[in-house]
């Protein structure tokens, strides 16, 4: 699993390391009940500090994503599945917005909006 972040971005890291794990899981690269690499690996890895990774593990924990457990790390649960779901739908949701000529903001500003 590749997990990347930009320092230099507006989003903060630990976002983008949870959505770097998102993104995996959606493209099927992560599977149900693989380990990700321990939060002092990442780290190190990243050359961020540790407890970002733990507060990304954490978010992507708060939903349903990982199980954290000591001694056994952070492990993809089942609710990786219901991903797929949603990644079967994103091709039509982009090609509708693109022959629309609907740009990637304002179709990520929609769904912002739909979602509150």
């Amino acid at each position: 699993m590749l997990i990347r972040v930009d320092p230099a971005s507006s989003t903060a890291l630990f976002e983008q390391i949870a959505a770097s794990v998102r993104a995996e899981v959606i493209r099927g690269t992560v599977q149900v009940g693989e380990k990700l690499p321990a939060a002092r690996e990442l780290a190190v890895s990243l050359d961020i500090n540790v407890h970002t990774v733990l507060r990304a593990y954490q978010v992507l924990r708060d939903e349903g994503l990982l199980d954290l457990r000591r001694g056994r790390g952070a492990v993809i649960t089942e609710h990786a599945r219901d991903y797929s779901a949603l990644a079967a739908s994103l091709p039509r949701l982009v090609a509708e917005a693109k022959r629309l000529n609907l740009s990637a903001n304002a179709l990520a500003a929609l769904i912002r909006e739909a979602y509150q």
